[in-house]
């Protein structure tokens, strides 16, 4: 059975890339558009990963992570974070709320798809 992994991205053609990479690779993709619904969509599924975008209206992908993070069921669950603003600062603060990995974006479709493996059992 593939590996399921959450896909928090509020831009359509991102999420369609990433959900195809995940696909393309042997894992079964959980798009989710709305920030808002990813910690309860999270709970439904039991992702194996999460990847989650850091601008995302109505609630930030930080907050989101310190949300998987506090929540009993999801703590242990690796996340992956994306986003196109990868200031000086910004990976330190990204990992400093509780993300495993972070990947820019434009992504590198061989670094997104090395950090999922990375994150990942070896049978995933």
């Amino acid at each position: 059975m593939a590996s399921r992994v959450l896909v928090v991205e509020d831009n359509e053609l991102n999420l369609k890339l990433f959900c195809d990479l995940l696909r393309a690779h042997g894992f079964a993709p959980e798009p989710v558009r709305d920030g808002r619904d990813a910690v309860a969509r999270a709970r439904d599924i039991a992702p194996a990963l999460i990847i989650t975008d850091i601008q995302l209206p109505h609630v930030t992908g930080l907050e989101l992570i310190q949300r998987f993070r506090a929540d009993t069921r999801l703590k242990s669950v690796p996340i992956m974070a994306v986003t196109a603003y990868a200031g000086h600062d910004d990976e330190a603060r990204i990992r400093a709320a509780g993300a495993n990995a972070y990947v820019s974006k434009p992504i590198s479709v061989l670094r997104f798809i090395e950090e999922v493996r990375a994150l990942l059992p070896a049978d995933g």
